[in-house]
């Protein structure tokens, strides 16, 4: 996914509500808006190099987008609307091979009283996608969620009924940052969610995990990662 050419450095002061943050651009303190609800305290960091993209519009309260955070060691995506768009464009350029032969991508349908992310569509029959975005990393392991979300445990649900209706279904966390090697639910931070998952696995909705390779102009899903139960992966490297 391109990102483009418009991006400008800033530095990270403070995350003032759910959707906003003080960054300094150009010496100026702005606001930006953050397109993620997580609480993402790990790359939140104050004094870190962000890259943040100009907005324009009437209805804009801020200026800005937060779009990339700079680890040191890499770059992390902070936009949570990021994965929708990555596997849309990795399933129409085949690079997933699971979801190979679907002729038709849509995003955003509606499925019973949910929202999904993706209906893929083809002689084979329709597969209904869930993207999730993770960007809890600890221990090489890529944790979701960060904090509890009531929506992520629905969305879940709605996959086992998308099954039941005779579709297929998978739900697919991106890890939008390099340093993961396996993929496992924060159980501490939401045990329903958890819960959730493996209920549905159990089902036959199917789940995936990716990490992303993050340059300054694009992000890729780049390895396939293993999901482990927590228990198992918080002691691994």
């Amino acid at each position: 996914m391109d990102l483009g050419d418009d991006l400008v450095e800033g530095i990270f002061l403070e995350r003032v509500n759910r959707f906003l943050a003080r960054v300094e651009v150009d010496g100026r303190e702005v606001g930006v808006h953050v397109a993620n609800s997580g609480r993402m305290k790990e790359l939140f960091v104050p004094g870190w190099r962000v890259l943040v993209r100009p907005v324009a519009g009437e209805h804009r309260k801020t200026k800005y987008d937060l779009v990339l955070v700079d680890m040191g060691q890499a770059l992390a995506s902070a936009d949570a609307r990021a994965p929708n768009a990555l596997l849309a464009e990795s399933v129409a350029n085949g690079h997933l091979k699971q979801f190979a032969g679907y002729t038709d991508i849509r995003r955003e349908v509606t499925f019973g009283d949910s929202r999904l992310d993706l209906m893929l569509e083809g002689p084979q029959g329709r597969c209904y996608i869930e993207a999730k975005s993770v960007t809890l990393v600890e221990n090489g392991v890529g944790l979701f969620p960060d904090a509890p979300t009531v929506r992520g445990a629905k969305h879940l649900r709605t996959l086992i009924t998308v099954l039941e209706a005779g579709h297929r279904a998978a739900v697919v966390f991106v890890v939008q940052r390099p340093d993961a090697n396996a993929f496992a639910t924060s159980d501490p931070s939401d045990p329903e969610l958890a819960e959730a998952l493996r209920s549905a696995v159990a089902a036959g909705v199917e789940a995936y995990a990716y990490n992303c390779e993050v340059t300054e102009r694009s992000i890729r899903l780049d390895h396939s990662l293993p999901i482990r139960l927590y228990a198992e992966a918080v002691g691994c490297a």
